[in-house]
């Protein structure tokens, strides 16, 4: 069927449910199967000869869960739908996504990354100690280019960054990389903000985890990506068996329905409290991207902990992008794992807390943040009031 051209807000409400109707269905089904009946093995044997040697997605009815599913075959579909991709391939964590496509270059001969930081803690963390075999020379933007060795198997960056919201130009980065895939992690901006492969990123990672599920209570991982790349990328999760499961497709199929409407409110609210945070004495500075998003970093004059401590509407703990405004200390949980020379020339200092916003009244998050921020030490050094600080690097 010839999808015609339509706006993220279409797109992401019917998406992956086009065939819905023609079923005699509203909702999507909900598949929890792991295995499925067939009398025809040879017809079995040919279908699976097939996809170990193309990773072409199956035709006909699914085999085993391993292998497909057709929930999270809707989610799939939905996602690079809205990321402008030809295909997506889901895991079971932002993490599991990650790795697949490390390990889909490694078995290719190609060990080497290029990374700019600051990155997610834990995917700083896999690509510097070399878990999965590949090794990881850090730069800038600006050095890309002349990093790229022969074995260089991707690129990475992540824009807005994790946590501080540095944003880096996808387009002139993907010109530096040449003939080398640019992964580009969109979990912050997530397509309604900015979609990297339309700026030449090859592979668009997500944990979607974050604001694809939206509501803290699913946990994924999915690659937007070429149907080439998304044939290996079947093949690895089919071998290392880091599935998406069925509740999880359906949750985030559903969660990308009202994806448009959440970010888009979320982040009005984040752009309001960046601004009054910029204005508090107590501040040192805000990280707020030109993007935009419901992302806002700030750095206290206070002690940091002591402003988680004492939230009581927003809710000191890490992962973003639900519902519910969420608060968190980078140094502490999230970046921990990153040695603290890295973090800090990173841009990950021990006075940066992470905020993200929900969709709660922003003067009843403002009234939290000002009574948590009260609880510590607020004097700036200087007296000086500062504007919001784009998140350069």
């Amino acid at each position: 069927m010839e999808i015609p051209s339509r706006s993220l807000a279409t797109e992401a409400v019917h998406a992956g449910r086009e065939d819905l109707a023609a079923l005699g269905l509203h909702a999507a089904p909900l598949d929890l199967s792991t295995t499925y009946p067939s009398y025809d093995s040879r017809a079995e044997a040919a279908r699976i000869d097939e996809f170990a040697a193309t990773g072409a997605r199956l035709q006909g009815p699914p085999v085993y869960a391993r292998l497909d599913n057709p929930t999270v075959a809707r989610f799939e579909q939905g996602l690079a739908r809205l990321e402008g991709t030809e295909s997506a391939v889901a895991f079971a964590s932002g993490m599991a996504a990650l790795s697949a496509v490390l390990l889909v270059r490694v078995s290719m001969g190609l060990r080497h990354v290029v990374a700019v930081r600051p990155l997610y803690g834990c995917s700083d963390h896999l690509l510097d100690t070399g878990l999965l075999g590949t090794e990881v020379t850090w730069t800038d933007p600006a050095g890309v280019a002349d990093a790229i060795r022969p074995d260089t198997g991707l690129v990475m960056v992540e824009t807005p960054a994790n946590p501080t919201l540095a944003e880096l130009n996808l387009r002139a980065v993907a010109h530096s990389c040449g003939e080398v895939p640019l992964l580009a992690d969109n979990t912050f901006a997530t397509p309604v903000l900015q979609r990297p492969a339309a700026e030449g990123a090859r592979l668009v990672l997500h944990s979607a985890t974050k604001y694809l599920g939206g509501h803290g209570d699913v946990m994924g991982g999915v690659v937007a990506c070429d149907e080439e790349f998304a044939r290996k990328l079947r093949q690895i999760r089919f071998a290392t068996g880091g599935v998406l499961h069925p509740l999880a497709g359906y949750l985030l199929l559903r969660g990308l329905a009202t994806l448009p409407v959440r970010v888009r409110a979320q982040s009005a609210t984040a752009a309001e409290l960046a601004t009054r945070l910029a204005a508090d004495p107590r501040v040192a500075k805000v990280h707020y991207p030109k993007i935009g998003g419901a992302m806002v970093a700030f750095e206290v004059h206070g002690d940091p902990h002591e402003v988680t401590a004492g939230v009581r509407l927003i809710t000191p703990a890490v992962s973003l992008g639900s519902v519910d405004t969420l608060i968190q200390h980078p140094g502490s949980i999230s970046h921990r794992i990153v040695d603290p020379v890295d973090r800090f020339s990173g841009g990950i200092g021990d006075k940066l807390l992470r905020m993200s916003v929900g969709l709660e009244d922003v003067d009843d998050l403002w009234a939290d943040l000002d009574a948590a921020l009260a609880g510590s030490a607020t004097t700036p050094p200087d007296g000086e009031r500062r504007a919001p600080a784009p998140a350069g690097r």
